[in-house]
């Protein structure tokens, strides 16, 4: 469908307030980076509903439909009901982004335990992979995937991977890829960057989170997928692959991973 000649932002979030302005300049910024493809990921049911109305409005862009952990307090069943009908949407590649937050999180963890594994039971039913959000929760993300999938290998990635090289094996283990955002260019990144030497390429992903984490050289600023090419540049440096081999291997991933 399209050439390897390209990088993939696996995740971001075009759909918020911060794009407001400029929205379609920022995409017209990321094709002319060489992002020729997009995934622009709900984080609560308005979220979902308006990544699949701006994936129908280009392109380039593809959605994802999900319910950030902060908001599990907010899930009904007829929330559950809506994302499920709009996980059925042609440009809709993965459900996400889900998971578990305890960080300053107002959603309690239980809650978020149970909303967790309906999205991995929606997942399952919809065949389309996950998107998780894991933050200071990395023993009961990993728990529940275990349970859930009984020892099969989990369909998805762990979105802007925070865990230390033995949660990353277990990761690796479980057949799941990893992402990681621009944050792996901070000058205090040293910890994560020797983590992401470990990853296998063939398991890696590239992503934003735009508007959060710009690279160090736009601290302090929106982030915006035109960006990722700072990611991939310093993934070049630790895995000691050119740049492009980096945009190939990540390319051919993420259109494995959420068939694009």
């Amino acid at each position: 469908m399209m050439g390897n000649k390209m990088l993939i932002d696996t995740h971001c979030h075009l759909d918020f307030d911060q794009f407001n302005s400029d929205r379609s300049a920022v995409i017209k910024r990321a094709e002319e980076a060489g992002v020729k493809c997009v995934i622009n990921v709900g984080s609560s049911l308005e979220g979902s509903r308006k990544s699949v109305e701006l994936a129908s409005g280009y392109d380039s862009i593809f959605a994802s439909v999900g319910v950030h952990p902060h908001h599990a307090e907010e899930v009904s069943e007829d929330t559950l009901f809506e994302i499920e009908k709009l996980a059925k949407d042609k440009k809709v590649v993965a459900v996400g982004e889900v998971g578990l937050d305890y960080f300053k999180s107002p959603s309690a963890p239980e809650r978020q335990k149970e909303v967790f594994i309906r999205f991995i039971e929606l997942s399952k039913k919809s065949l389309l992979p996950l998107i998780i959000h894991d933050r200071d929760a990395h023993r009961d993300t990993l728990d529940i995937l275990k349970k859930t999938y009984s020892g099969l290998s989990v369909r998805g990635v762990m979105h802007r991977f925070s865990g230390d090289k033995k949660v990353l094996g277990e990761v690796l283990e479980m057949g799941l890829f990893v992402s990681f955002t621009c944050n792996l260019t901070f000058r205090n990144a040293k910890v994560l960057r020797e983590v992401a030497k470990c990853v296998p390429p063939e398991r890696l992903l590239l992503e934003t989170d735009a508007p959060f984490l710009a690279p160090e050289i736009h601290r302090g600023k929106r982030n915006e997928p035109a960006y990722i090419t700072e990611l991939r540049d310093i993934l070049s440096e630790l895995l000691g692959l050119s740049k492009d081999e980096v945009e190939r291997v990540t390319t051919d991933n993420a259109k494995k991973l959420f068939g694009i």
